[in-house]
This record gives C-alpha cells, sequence and structure tokens, in this order.
C-alpha cells in the first residue's frame, strides 16, 4: 500500500471508531464503544505507518540527491 493510502485508511478507521464509540456511550453499549476504541487505534496505527513510509522515502530521496 502507498502511504497515501495507509494514511487515507487510517483517518477512515479513526473516524468510524469515534463514531462507534459516541453512539455506544449514548446507547449504554459497552462493546460497541470498545469496538470503536480498537477501530480507532487500528486506524492511528495505519495512519502512523503512511507517515514512517513517506519519512522513509524522503530520506531516501535526500540522500539519493532526488526531490
Amino acid at each position: 500500500m502507498s502511504s497515501t493510502t495507509d494514511k487515507l485508511k487510517g483517518l477512515a478507521n479513526e473516524a468510524v471508531g469515534n463514531v462507534k464509540q459516541g453512539v455506544g456511550q449514548v446507547t449504554g453499549n459497552d462493546r460497541l464503544v470498545a469496538e470503536g476504541k480498537a477501530q480507532e487505534l487500528k486506524g492511528e496505527a495505519q495512519r502512523t505507518v503512511g507517515e514512517v513510509k513517506d519519512g522513509v522515502k524522503n530520506v531516501a530521496d535526500s540522500l539519493t540527491g532526488r526531490r
């Protein structure tokens, strides 16, 4: 996956996770809150992977003189 794809999927998972947590809190559904938190954390990890890929690419480009 490209870094952009990782970041976009991560942001989407974070958003869906936050919605699940909110709905779970409003309805008193602890399971939905937990699922939402897990999905949010998954999204944060995906987004971080994308950012790391960008960083590695930037370092490699600077070492080889590409931009």
